[in-house]
């Protein structure tokens, strides 16, 4: 069991090695070729019985051009077209002065497999239809055999082959790479939508939690401030509002218990299972407000719509996160007004308030309330407009759109 992975290393180490000596491949590949042209250069193919080898002995300029063309052919991969054309010339003169020609012809045909393989096929189709017409007219032209004999056929075959050959390797060298190129984009795209997503929930957790923990503070800084301004005189309505209190905190830590839950694991228990809040809750919210003093007003045209989730919440926390910087930044005496109006396949949320002190402090960009807001509305395709009202007072209004499924819900 353990002589097939040892096998199978030595060879993996073996095709590593030979990738990093390319040179010492195709010297041994040179090698091996003057090896076998030697020894066919021997051999004598119309032997009365087939092949004969030792039926002769090859020419001294025979062995010097079959050795000039093996040093040649160590140097194909780096310039593959001139190694082809000086083997090439090598054996043209070979079949024109060696009677029979030794076989010099292999190395060119080694030459057109590899710029077949390591160029375009443009390349190949003229590279190679010139070296199968020069190699087979001067072999046919040249030679003491009748010019159909097997060796010029043999000539125009084999080139012909290599050339197919060496484009076939390359197709697939091609094919292979731009499988391996195809799977690490896939790769680099799932990993960037990965990241795309952790960072897309962790801005809409962010939010969540701006947007309970701003509204729920705000309400119980509100309610001991009165608790506190009241106890000696009125303990009465100071144990109201210390009720209040005790309610906003309950409520803020319901609301933080299932938006850091969503962080949990599927397996984890005690999951949330509470729905996330909407416009169905509005009225809840409001009279939240309205206990802390802060007087709000409510019209909605919107009844009998179903709104995608996203979109109601989306629409909750802007009513929520409006009325929180009415009541931190535009003064004790404000009021406030909340619309809710479907228009064709949009749903439009105003808030607008009667503050005469200095707008909300994130109206500027600074801080993350509006910014929020913005994201969330963005993120629906929809539109968010906030500044100051002439006159006194902010306005907050954003244009959510419906879906066709809520359309047809509705």
């Amino acid at each position: 069991m353990t002589a097939l992975p040892t096998r199978t290393s030595r060879l993996q180490r073996t095709r590593g090695w030979l990738r990093e000596h390319p040179l010492a491949f195709d010297a041994a590949l040179a090698s091996g070729v003057l090896v076998c042209m030697v020894g066919m250069s021997f051999a004598d193919p119309h032997g009365p019985h087939g092949p004969t080898f030792g039926a002769r002995t090859p020419q001294p300029h025979a062995l010097v051009l079959m050795l000039l063309a093996a040093v040649v052919l160590v140097f194909r991969r780096r310039r593959p077209v001139p190694v082809l054309a000086v083997t090439g010339a090598l054996s043209a003169v070979e079949c024109i002065v060696g009677d029979p020609p030794a076989p010099v012809v292999m190395t060119a045909v080694v030459a057109l497999f590899t710029v077949a393989a390591r160029t375009d096929r443009p390349t190949t189709w003229r590279v190679g239809l010139l070296s199968m017409t020069v190699l087979t007219a001067t072999a046919m032209l040249f030679s003491s055999a009748p010019w159909y004999s097997q060796e010029n056929i043999g000539v125009f075959a084999w080139t012909g082959m290599a050339a197919a050959a060496g484009d076939a390797v390359r197709s697939r060298r091609a094919f292979v790479d731009a499988m391996r190129e195809r799977a690490e984009r896939a790769e680099r795209t799932r990993e960037e939508e990965a990241r795309r997503r952790v960072a897309e929930e962790r801005l809409r957790i962010a939010r969540d939690l701006h947007d309970v923990v701003a509204h729920h503070i705000a309400l119980v800084n509100v309610q001991a401030g009165v608790a506190a301004h009241v106890m000696d005189k009125r303990p009465d309505q100071a144990k109201e509002a210390l009720g209040h209190v005790r309610e906003a905190s309950r409520s803020a830590l319901n609301e933080l218990r299932a938006t850091v839950g969503l962080l949990r694991q599927s397996g984890d228990p005690e999951a949330p299972t509470e729905p996330a809040p909407g416009l169905a809750g509005l009225d809840r919210l409001l009279e939240t407000f309205r206990q802390a003093g802060q007087p709000v007003e409510l019209a909605r045209t919107d009844h009998g719509t179903t709104l995608p989730a996203a979109v109601d919440l989306a629409a909750y926390r802007i009513i929520q996160e409006a009325l929180t910087n009415v009541q931190k930044h535009a003064g004790a005496a404000a009021g406030a007004e909340v619309s809710v109006v479907r228009v064709g396949r949009t749903v439009e949320v105003t808030v607008l308030d009667s503050g005469t002190e200095a707008t909300p402090g994130d109206a500027d960009g600074g801080g993350h309330g509006l910014i929020g807001m913005r994201e969330r509305v963005t993120a629906l395709g929809g539109t968010l407009s906030a500044g100051p009202r002439y006159g006194g007072g902010f306005r907050v209004q954003a244009i959510l759109p419906i879906n066709t499924h809520a359309e047809g819900d509705a």
